[in-house]
């Protein structure tokens, strides 16, 4: 039998499924994937139930429900005064990892080349190689994760078709602030560029700061595909409910591209999240409050082990150099872990080109009961 396509080289099992298959077989700690150990909103649930037993299981509407895409419209009213029209600016998806795969195959042609910010989440890498795309990162580095917005000038050449920006950005927690921003909209209005926006954890902020959605910007409205999730604002990572907003001429694109994927899915969460995104600020606020806990929770905890954190400013990971601990390869530390101490962690260096950069890096993940993550931590204590 011939082999897979050349494309697809490389991609084979994710380090997700390696590492959970690891915290499974050894009774370990998963501080690895990323998702919460605790349901959403009953409100939310319910909604969900009463929608099956009401007979919403069927195919919904290729772009989704009308009114999930109201919800969506007036989220982003009301928290970035953004206005779009739901019936031809709004398309649900299955997931925001849908939304980036439909949203790369719409927009890239064999050999052109994709910006992304490294390290980057590991779906990016497939769905570029499946569009026929090329991957170009742009390294944020040790120990700060800023954007240098001079470099990335410096990655655009001819060939190069979008921009894959990420904020809150998955694995360091860094949020991108207005100049960083401001730069890369300069940067794409010069070279007439795509820009894909990944801001599934846009709720989950901390410090007082806020997100900035990329669009907003000077120049971005008609090129910019924006992409969020109800998987991480309400703990329902399963139910893969994400969505793209943008002009008109960009959701039909993208949407030409997502029917061929799963067509449609999620009709009974779909009105579900339609009602969760109209929740009061208290919600949001909570979430927000609740997550910054566990974070200064796991922080401190992986400081006084000796690692050295690097504190998110966003997102439910934490990054850290496991270099203070006398180790230098991360790869090897997390397959280390789950014997020698009972936990799982995710090494950076998979979610790099730039190996090098991420060799000492290790995630972990925070979105977690306290309880599990102080257990984590007693576990750890094992590795001084």
């Amino acid at each position: 039998m011939r082999e897979h396509a050349q494309r697809l080289q490389g991609l084979g099992t994710t380090i997700f499924a390696e590492m959970s298959a690891l915290a499974v077989q050894t009774g370990s700690v998963n501080l690895g994937q990323g998702f919460p150990d605790t349901d959403g909103p009953d409100s939310l649930l319910e909604a969900a139930v009463a929608a099956i037993r009401s007979g919403a299981n069927q195919y919904p509407p290729g772009r989704g429900i009308p009114a999930l895409r109201q919800a969506i419209v007036d989220h982003q009213k009301r928290f970035y005064d953004l206005s779009y029209d739901p019936d031809t600016q709004v398309l649900v998806t299955t997931g925001a990892t849908e939304a980036i795969a439909a949203a790369l195959l719409a927009y890239v042609e064999p050999g052109d080349e994709v910006i992304a910010l490294e390290p980057y989440y590991d779906s990016y890498a497939a769905c570029i190689a499946m569009a026929g795309g090329r991957r170009v990162p742009v390294t944020l580095r040790a120990p700060d994760f800023r954007l240098d917005v001079d470099e990335l000038r410096a990655a655009v050449t001819p060939r190069t078709k979008v921009l894959l920006i990420n904020s809150p950005h998955n694995p360091t927690g860094t949020v991108l602030d207005d100049t960083e921003l401001r730069g890369i909209a300069a940067i794409a209005v010069e070279h007439d560029l795509v820009v894909i926006t990944d801001e599934v954890y846009e709720h989950l902020i901390y410090d007082g700061l806020q997100h900035r959605p990329l669009t907003a910007y000077e120049g971005m409205v008609e090129r910019t595909v924006s992409i969020g999730s109800a998987g991480k604002t309400f703990s329902v990572t399963g139910w893969k409910i994400g969505w793209v907003t943008g002009t008109a001429s960009v959701v039909t694109a993208v949407n030409t591209a997502k029917q061929f994927l799963t067509y449609v899915s999620g009709a009974p969460f779909q009105p579900a999240v339609a009602g969760a995104l109209a929740l009061g600020n208290e919600y949001f606020d909570d979430l927000r409050a609740t997550m910054q806990a566990k974070r200064d929770l796991l922080c401190d905890g992986l400081e006084s082990l000796g690692f050295g954190v690097h504190r998110p400013q966003g997102t439910y990971f934490v990054t850290t150099d496991v270099r203070p601990l006398g180790y230098t390869d991360g790869v090897e530390f997390c397959r280390m872990l789950p014997e020698k101490a009972g936990v799982v962690a995710i090494p950076h260096q998979v979610f790099y080109d730039n190996i090098e950069a991420g060799r000492p890096l290790v995630r972990w993940a925070f979105c977690k009961q306290p309880h599990i993550l102080e257990e984590a931590l007693n576990r750890l204590a094992k590795l001084a």
